[in-house]
């Protein structure tokens, strides 16, 4: 089982010509609300890979929480886990362009409101896989990692938007999902000096303990274990429509080879090839691809290349 512990946003996304520049107005012909949130995109990313996925997180009473929590019902995710608070539903604007970059600003609404003890203990354990991402309280992904470690469970957080976390729980995490940028963040904040991404995915995993996977957009991704292991990934050639939920399809569908039992090179292919898939239509949610969808394109990508 997968609890996935994170935001729910409702998104406006609107298709422009260009992304606009600070003090510049773009015109578009319109705009779409389409679910959203790190946490509830990469709830439905597992879900759809096939695993059984829980959702905990916060909505407010308005129709975009009750919107957001149909949808995960449709998708096959419990959702006894989502509270209803006073704010508002989180909700994220979205611009994308005609090369599909993206331009992306949030109000967390509801999601301040997330809160570690309202996951029972009862959901954690070694059975259950808990999955995180910082669009909630910082210090409540804290908390619930160390609880979960605690108990048992095994903790995947995907450190996105950038943050500092603690050193101490970065050792209780046993698998740390970043892009470079993020990677470059924390290494500095540890002291640690790679400059590439083969060298920050190799010094986080050593120096944290944990299993570290670097995600390079267009390049692929990189996964590197405590013990010296290495791995690199390609992805799928596409031509890209939307790249916005392809960083939470990439950690769902991880999170859900890992939480069924596969190798960690195996998880990684799965996940490369599928974020690959979510880029090819609009929305962050839409394109996220089915278990069966993964298995189709797989052998389009050479498995990972182990490099040490």
């Amino acid at each position: 089982m997968i609890l996935v512990f994170g935001s729910l946003n409702m998104d406006l996304v609107m298709t422009v010509p260009v992304l606009p520049k600070p003090g510049e107005t773009v015109l578009c012909p319109g705009y779409t609300l389409k679910p959203g949130g790190k946490g509830n995109n990469q709830a439905v990313a597992a879900a759809r890979a096939g695993a059984p996925v829980a959702m905990a997180g916060c909505v407010g009473p308005d129709a975009f929480g009750s919107g957001l929590v149909e949808n995960l019902v449709r998708a096959g995710v419990d959702t006894s886990g989502i509270h209803l608070v006073e704010q508002p539903t989180g909700c994220a604007m979205i611009c994308v362009d005609a090369d599909a970059e993206n331009f992306i600003s949030v109000a967390s609404g509801a999601n301040l409101a997330a809160a570690s003890d309202r996951v029972e203990d009862s959901r954690l354990g070694p059975g259950t896989t808990v999955l995180m991402q910082m669009e909630v309280p910082a210090e409540q992904n804290w908390a619930l990692i160390r609880r979960a470690h605690d108990l048992g469970s095994r903790t995947v957080l995907n450190v996105a938007p950038a943050a500092d976390v603690p050193p101490e729980v970065l050792k209780l995490i046993d698998v740390l999902v970043v892009n470079e940028h993020e990677a470059a963040e924390i290494a500095d904040r540890l002291g640690l000096s790679a400059s590439s991404a083969t060298g920050l995915a190799r010094d986080l995993a050593r120096t944290c303990g944990v299993t570290c996977v670097v995600t390079l957009g267009s390049a692929g991704a990189l996964m590197a274990e405590s013990d010296g292991a290495l791995w690199t990934a390609a992805p799928l050639k596409i031509n890209p429509v939307d790249t916005t939920g392809a960083g939470d399809a990439f950690c769902g569908i991880l999170t859900a080879a890992l939480d069924g039992g596969a190798e960690p090179a195996e998880a990684l292919h799965r996940a490369s090839v599928g974020a690959s898939l979510a880029c090819m239509a609009l929305g962050a949610q839409e394109s996220l691809p089915t278990s069966e969808a993964i298995d189709a394109r797989l052998h389009e990508v050479a498995e990972p290349l182990r490099l040490s």
